[in-house]
């Protein structure tokens, strides 16, 4: 099977401007496609913005939205599939949610996080209850997880049990917490035997200054695409035949003993 070439959109767009974030998706996707692609993770949030403050209701949008319309165009136009993060909206209660829409524009999967991190999260979101999504793309199964819930191993150890070979997390990771794109994310692909694409934000928004240093970690624990700490969109591949060798070799989920384990829920 043919390596899955993904690109990964680190950016923070303009906050409050969803039409100027739009068109950086679309020249976003217009390299990446250029660069061979089938594949566009943007960070958390994208669409609107992360530290948007008490705009997040006015700017939040059903799953079905003009945004989702708009980054379903985007798809079509350049033909690779886009994950984006965006505040959905759901009657009266608004997710932080990421989207994925295929190179047909068709949505693929829905996600919405269930950790959420902060008082300026837990005040406008409510948290989601579904911890395993997934969707296929070229014959790579990929799930879904935004931001804080990698850093929970139970989410990740959740995925691989269902089978994903391809984690994308949307993400705002911000200072004085580098260390999780540094070192956490490739220790989650490797204790869990997958590749990890871990998207973030960069520079400075209200209160928060985000780290940058997105990466596509794969099971071997080691970042094979890794981002500075400015705006930039870097391209990696993920080879499933690597993925399937490196599963037989290291033997994580064979050896596991569910049967202990009773205590930790």
């Amino acid at each position: 099977m043919p390596s899955l070439r993904t690109a990964l959109l680190q950016s923070s767009g303009r906050p409050g401007a969803v039409a100027e974030n739009l068109k950086a998706l679309d020249e976003a996707a217009a390299r990446a496609a250029g660069a061979g692609a089938r594949l566009l993770v943007s960070p958390e949030l994208f669409l609107t913005g992360y530290a948007v403050g008490d705009a997040v209701p006015d700017l939040a949008e059903p799953a079905d939205g003009p945004g989702a319309r708009a980054v379903a165009e985007i798809a079509v136009r350049h033909g690779l599939a886009v994950l984006y993060g965006y505040p959905e909206r759901d009657g009266d209660r608004i997710f932080n949610s990421a989207q994925l829409v295929g190179p047909d524009g068709a949505p693929s999967a829905n996600y919405r996080k269930t950790h959420l991190f902060g008082s300026f999260e837990q005040t406008w979101f409510t948290p989601g209850d579904t911890p395993v999504v997934q969707a296929e793309l070229d014959g790579v199964r990929i799930g879904l997880l935004i931001c804080y819930d990698v850093e929970f191993p139970e989410n990740v150890r959740a995925h691989a049990l269902a089978g994903t070979e391809l984690l994308l997390v949307p993400t705002a990771l911000m200072h004085p917490f580098p260390f999780v794109a540094e070192s956490v994310v490739p220790v989650r692909a490797f204790e869990s035997q997958m590749y990890i694409a871990y998207v973030n934000r960069t520079g400075t928004e209200g209160e928060f200054e985000f780290t940058g240093l997105s990466c596509l970690a794969g099971p071997d624990g080691t970042a094979r695409a890794r981002a500075g700490r400015g705006e930039e969109l870097v391209v990696g591949d993920v080879d499933p035949g690597f993925l399937t060798a490196s599963r037989a070799a290291n033997p994580y989920l064979q050896d596991r003993r569910p049967g202990l384990y009773g205590s930790l829920a």
